[in-house]
């Protein structure tokens, strides 16, 4: 199958050498984003809850850069850098998603790009 580059101006620009998104078939796979503007390209500066409203705010974008929405995602990997935060971004997450939820993986890490606190990336399937 053919891949298709996903770009939108809509989310913050790749910050190394990877697309936003990239579409195989009716399949996006979507890179991680963290908490970046997509103005400034600057983290945006707040709570865990201001981070990861950015966070899925940046990942709704690049969803509907690729013809789809949040709705859509199937997969769901969420990283942070403290999972002391890990209620507070669930509570965010009911606001962009109703059931049926994604699945989702969630996991500590040392240490995110541009010293973020959290980072997300997703699959996407278009097929309904």
């Amino acid at each position: 199958m053919r891949r298709e580059i996903i770009h939108t101006d809509n989310a913050p620009r790749a910050i190394g050498p990877y697309s936003q998104a990239v579409r195989v078939g009716e399949t996006v796979y979507l890179s991680g984003q963290i908490p970046l503007d997509p103005v400034t390209m600057e983290l945006v500066a707040g709570d865990i809850a201001i981070q990861t409203r950015r966070v899925f705010d940046n990942l709704r974008a690049v969803c509907q850069g690729a013809g789809g929405d949040l709705a859509d995602i199937v997969k769901l990997t969420i990283y942070l850098t403290d999972l002391s935060h890990f209620a507070r971004v669930n509570e965010i997450m009911s606001e962009y998603f109703q059931e049926p939820y994604p699945a989702r993986a969630a996991l500590g890490v040392a240490a995110l790009p541009k010293a973020a606190t959290i980072e997300m990336e997703a699959i996407v399937s278009l097929s309904g």
